[in-house]
């Protein structure tokens, strides 16, 4: 195999249980994201801009969806002889079969897989990210640091530092403290989940790691403190655009609504940085003399005979006359009938809602939405209050 200058690990096991009916049937990386789009696009994409043509996508949770939608990687130009996207799970070898017990078991695990492919350096990502990034600077500032591990950083609103991993650092950006979650963080400057390693301290710190019978097998809790403790170049790469972990149901919602307006703030028609997507090819969405769109994303194949207001549709959307929907995510292929109602709601794929149905109350919002469950057929004139959720089986 040609040697390669940097191979990632694309974390895409995740069972997501915070966004429910959404990750039932599918793993939180394969959840639909700005209308034509799944969340692990967007990761995906960002080794393709930045020159990486070999990722391991590791699946555990639901993984036939995401397997199928990857494929061979060719929608993201990762169909190569040596190199390309691979899809790798959990196996059995003597030991037996066993699920990752964490972030770095995982990567663990699949060893073999990096020592098939020669590299002088690891990039670890997660599939559940919604951003652009060019990982080929960070691996440049990696290597002109000569860092052991390389972190990338962005700052967040103190009040919620606590719910990452958080670091402070000098101005050379060496890392001289870090804590998963802290009740009280020291800093503002959390870690993305985006490491990029020397291979062969990763191979050493993941040997040693998985030989302690008290390690959590997790990068944040276990493997990052110990390279602090013992002395390694532990770096910062500081990022300063725009990120969105969506692992609940209110930062999906949020940011698919910062795809909306003039000045987005996260837009998806950037040319420069192309976003690539796996799914189907559909007609260019149509919008019907009765109806009517205003400030939202519609996608290939939608037809739109009703009105659509401060929302994001998936492809294959049909929205009929007299259905209205407002301030609301709808995924690919929902049928939206006559007169039904929906507001500050998430509609999964291929949902059915029928004529005079009611999604959404006077009590909705972005911190109180509905949820309707991937192929749920919604009978006419039902009503859905804030914060309901249904599913296949119990419509």
């Amino acid at each position: 195999m040609k040697k390669k200058k940097c191979v990632a690990m694309l974390l895409a096991g995740g069972q997501g249980s915070r966004l429910k009916a959404l990750t039932s049937t599918v793993a939180k990386p394969a959840v639909s994201f700005g209308g034509k789009y799944r969340i692990i696009d967007f990761t995906l994409s960002n080794c393709t801009n930045s020159g990486i043509d070999t990722v391991g996508v590791l699946t555990q949770y639901q993984p036939l969806v995401l397997s199928e939608y990857i494929g061979m990687g060719a929608a993201w130009d990762l169909d190569r002889l040596n190199g390309g996207a691979h899809i790798l799970a959990p196996y059995q070898a003597k030991r037996g079969a066993r699920w990752y017990e964490g972030t770095a078991d995982a990567i663990y695990q699949n060893l073999p897989f990096l020592q098939r492919y020669d590299s002088d350096h690891v990039l670890i990502l997660s599939g559940d990210h919604i951003y652009r990034m060019n990982y080929a600077k960070m691996l440049a500032q990696h290597i002109a640091n000569d860092a052991d591990i390389t972190i990338a950083v962005i700052d967040v609103p103190i009040k919620e530092a606590s719910r990452f991993g958080i670091m402070s650092y000098s101005e050379d950006f060496s890392i001289y403290d870090f804590a998963e979650k802290p009740k009280e963080p020291k800093s503002n400057h959390a870690s993305m989940g985006v490491y990029m390693f020397k291979k062969d301290v990763l191979v050493e710190q993941l040997t040693q790691d998985a030989a302690d019978p008290n390690s959590d097998k997790d990068f944040g809790k276990n493997i990052i403190p110990k390279m602090l403790a013992e002395g390694k170049r532990v770096f910062a790469y500081q990022f300063d655009g725009y990120w969105k972990d969506v692992g609940t149901l209110k930062s999906l919602w949020e940011a698919n609504m910062d795809l909306l307006g003039e000045n987005p703030a996260f837009d998806l028609s950037e040319l420069n940085w192309k976003i690539f997507s796996g799914g189907d090819a559909y007609p260019p969405a149509l919008v019907t003399a009765d109806g009517k769109v205003d400030n939202s994303i519609t996608t290939e194949g939608d037809i739109i005979a009703g009105t659509v207001v401060n929302s994001v549709l998936g492809e294959h959307v049909i929205v009929e006359k007299g259905a209205v929907v407002e301030n609301s995510v709808v995924f690919s292929g929902t049928v939206i009938k006559a007169g039904a109602k929906i507001n500050y709601a998430i509609i999964d794929e291929d949902v059915v809602i029928g004529e005079d149905a009611v999604i959404g109350d006077g009590k909705s919002s972005a911190e109180h939405l509905a949820l309707i469950g991937r192929g749920t057929v919604v009978q006419n004139g039902t009503q859905l209050k804030s914060d309901g959720v249904l599913e296949a089986g119990n419509e």
